[in-house]
């Protein structure tokens, strides 16, 4: 029987139902896949929402916390001259331009100064920029004009960055608010990098297209379609990689950027985001910081050629560097120029003039870093108040006691004054280190701080961080203790200078030396201060008792050891140079103590304060007590150990100070205040070897270099309540009649000697305690009491 033939046209019918099934599968698959796509797809946008959110919602970017030095202040008599006027300026990257027009520029015809102040937020409230003419004469300032030739009482420069404490991302950047940029910045930025900026939402679909186009046909990438709103997508939020999946994300991050904020907000992100250099391992983002790292000033002050610069720099930062391809960097900015003239932002008639000048960049990057000890003081006593977080994040404005002027003589004085020593005694070079500190005497303001013979290097810290023993500089602890009993101590009481032993339980017995190893017999108390004899020290200290010197040195600032062994008399303890000026800084208030600080004030990103560190004071010192052992400090400076400072200084200042030497002259120390400032000075090794130096050789001469050069107001000499002066011989430990030629001294109320040498009772005439009297003899006739001036008496003994 023959097959049945198959139906063709059933057999169609199949094939079409078949195909039907099929293609309404792949339909609904294809509906599945976009609603699951669509489903990942909206999570995925959602996403990326959420984390623009975040990114906005509070601060974009971790901003170092800026440091601060003293503002300069400037009113008539103040002691500024010409050089240090002009050195301030140059630290502040003020121009010098004939007729100082703009804020940050000033100018010199003779002795006037016209200077253009910028307008700066201190630490006590914002002052305006404003034209200001001064005139210096004899070193300080004697006349202030405002620029319409009225008188003025004081004005402020900005203050000076010293440093900043960074994130832990190795970036910086200065914020600029969107307003406070400078138009001509803004405009150039837009015809350069996005045009239509104000009027797409944040992609350009075209631009895509074209520069995909452009870079098929060269081969190459040579053009970029992202907007100002696309690179920002980019730069805060995803890797620099150019994958079709990060184009994608960049896309949609910009479009959620545009619907969710405004356009002058986004473009305020950018102007501080994009990337435009590099400093070692610091990345420079932002118009503001590199306005500050090219030229060494603020954005607003820069020329239109200098901001085409910047702009065309956003192209490449590293392949249009300034500083390491000057040339490339030169075509680029021009290009950028020729687009501002045919955009109209600039007269096309100086685009010529533009286009040939100079890069003008600073040869160097302008760092603030130049002060590592100091900083680290400042990290120290903010950490009592603030988390590394908050100096590294919050971008604050700390505003420190730092003047950069007294730093810069002190730096000098380190770094002069140690290779000349090392010459002079056939030393090798680079053996001896130092570490010095200056104060305000009357604040207790840190002025300046040397942590080494290198002054910026930022290694160990030799002011904060090395505790050394302290020789003879605990002597005026010693005696303002016994001074304070004035029933058994005064200036004039003999001391014996004569061998001593003393046991010590648990210890060998213990015989204290003079430096020079000899003895001299009976010596009034100031003088053995004055030559810092070791022996009648020791003597007066065991007689008051060490827990009374112990006690003193506490109520002077600093810890005193525990327990308080008779070595301890001699300077056996160790303190850091801090602790030692603390120390000598209640002798120079004149017994009051009141904590040193750095800081003055700390503001938060806005400008409104946080904290200020005003001054805590305290009387813990009896101020007779003071009086009379700075006396005998003065006495040291006058005739006694420090009489080299005389070179120096002149004597009409009255330098109070002490000389410090330890054991085998490893430590070498030098402490003395005029009626300004108080400085410690320490030299010695590091290896703890011996120097062959003592305080007078070693750290006199580098507190001598410094202060010399600096404005030193006189001591005040006038006595506190609780001291009367009177004249006595100093032999006889007795008081002379006013019309003998004795001796005016400063005694505590009520405990002057008694009146028992008459010298014109006497075959012989007074004689002076020291050398001859060959040119001393008395004068019969009464003389009228007058002010006691001790600066005099110990000019003519040294004499």
């Amino acid at each position: 029987m023959a097959p049945r033939k198959q139906n063709p046209r059933k057999n169609s019918g199949q094939k079409r139902d078949k195909s039907r099934r099929f293609l309404r599968f792949v339909v609904k698959l294809f509906i599945a896949l976009i609603l699951v796509g669509g489903v990942f797809l909206s999570l995925w946008i959602a996403k990326l929402d959420r984390d623009v959110q975040q990114r906005f919602a509070g601060a974009l970017w971790a901003l170092p916390a800026k440091v601060y030095a003293r503002a300069l202040e400037v009113y008539e008599g103040a002691p500024i001259s010409a050089e240090v006027l002009e050195r301030e300026l140059q630290r502040l990257g003020y121009r010098q331009e004939r007729g100082a027009p703009s804020p940050g520029t000033w100018y010199r015809q003779g002795r006037e100064y016209l200077l253009h102040v910028r307008s700066f937020t201190h630490w006590d409230g914002r002052e305006p920029s404003g034209l200001y003419r001064i005139r210096i004469a004899d070193g300080q300032i004697e006349r202030v004009r405002d620029g319409n030739n009225h008188p003025v009482g004081i004005f402020r420069l900005d203050a000076p960055t010293i440093g900043s404490f960074y994130p832990d991302q190795p970036e910086d950047r200065i914020l600029l608010r969107y307003e406070e940029a400078p138009p001509l910045l803004i405009d150039t930025l837009l015809a350069v990098e996005d045009r239509r900026f104000f009027e797409h939402h944040g992609v350009v679909p075209m631009a895509i297209l074209r520069a995909a186009l452009t870079n098929l046909v060269s081969g190459r990438t040579v053009q970029g379609g992202s907007t100002i709103t696309q690179q920002l997508a980019k730069n805060l939020f995803l890797s620099p990689d150019r994958s079709y999946r990060r184009k994608v994300t960049e896309a949609i991050m910009a479009l959620i950027m545009e619907y969710r904020y405004s356009k002058e907000m986004i473009l305020e992100a950018y102007l501080n985001e994009v990337y435009l250099g590099q400093d070692g391992a610091r990345a420079i983002h932002g118009f503001g910081l590199a306005s500050e790292f090219y030229f060494g000033r603020p954005i607003e002050e820069l020329s239109p050629d200098q901001i085409a610069l910047l702009v065309g720099m956003v192209k490449g930062a590293s392949y249009y560097n300034p500083r390491r391809n000057p040339e490339r960097a030169t075509l680029r900015r021009n290009v950028v120029l020729s687009v501002m003239s045919e955009e109209g932002l600039i007269d096309p008639n100086d685009l010529g003039s533009l286009q040939s000048r100079e890069l003008g960049v600073l040869p160097r990057p302008g760092k603030a870093g130049g002060n590592p000890a100091f900083m680290q003081l400042v990290r120290q006593q903010l950490a009592r108040d603030y988390s590394e977080d908050d100096l590294r994040s919050r971008g604050l404005s700390i505003f420190t006691t730092l003047d950069p002027e007294v730093q810069y003589h002190l730096e000098k004085a380190v770094t002069s004054t140690l290779p000349a020593i090392e010459k002079q005694r056939n030393m090798e070079p680079g053996t001896l280190e130092s570490a010095a500190i200056i104060v305000d005497i009357d604040s207790g303001e840190i002025q300046a701080l040397v942590g080494g013979r290198n002054p910026k290097f930022a290694g160990f810290n030799r002011a904060l961080d090395s505790r050394r023993q302290i020789g003879s500089l605990i002597k005026p602890a010693i005696y303002v203790a016994a001074l304070s009993d004035p029933t058994r101590y005064s200036l004039i009481t003999p001391l014996l200078d004569q061998e001593i032993t003393i046991e010590q339980p648990g210890s060998k017995p213990w015989t204290p030396r003079n430096y020079d190893n000899q003895f001299i017999g009976e010596q009034p108390l100031y003088l053995a201060l004055a030559q810092s004899r070791n022996v009648p020290a020791v003597r007066v200290g065991m007689d008051i008792g060490l827990d009374v010197v112990s006690a003193t040195l506490e109520s002077m600032g600093v810890p005193a050891p525990k327990p308080f062994f008779p070595s301890a008399l001699l300077g056996s303890q160790e303190l850091s140079l801090l602790q030692v000026t603390q120390m000598y800084h209640t002798l120079a208030t004149e017994g009051f103590w009141m904590p040193l600080r750095a800081i003055r004030s700390v503001l938060d990103v806005d400008g409104q304060p946080l904290q200020r560190y005003s001054m805590s004071v305290q009387r813990t010192l009896d101020p007779a007590a003071v009086y009379l052992t700075n006396y005998a400090l003065q006495a040291a400076v006058s005739f006694g150990t420090a009489r080299s400072l005389n070179t120096y200084i002149p004597t009409s200042i009255g330098v109070a100070g002490k000389t410090g030497t330890t054991n085998n002259t490893r430590d070498a120390w030098f402490a003395g205040f005029t009626g300004n400032r108080l400085g410690v000075v320490w030299v010695g090794r590091d290896d703890n070897g011996e120097t062959g130096l003592t305080g007078s050789s070693g750290a006199l001469p580098v507190w001598a270099a410094a202060f010399a050069a600096l404005d030193n107001r006189p001591r005040n000499l006038d006595a506190p309540q609780g001291i009367t002066w009177a004249r006595v011989d100093i032999e006889r430990n007795a008081r002379v009649p006013d019309y003998c030629d004795g001796h005016l001294m400063p005694f505590a109320h009520g405990y002057v000697p008694e009146a028992v040498y008459d010298c014109r009772k006497q075959d012989e005439g007074f004689r002076w305690p020291f050398g001859s009297n060959e040119d001393n003899t008395v004068s019969p006739e009464p003389r009228p009491q007058s002010q006691p001036d001790p600066i005099e008496f110990f000019r003519r003994l040294f004499r």
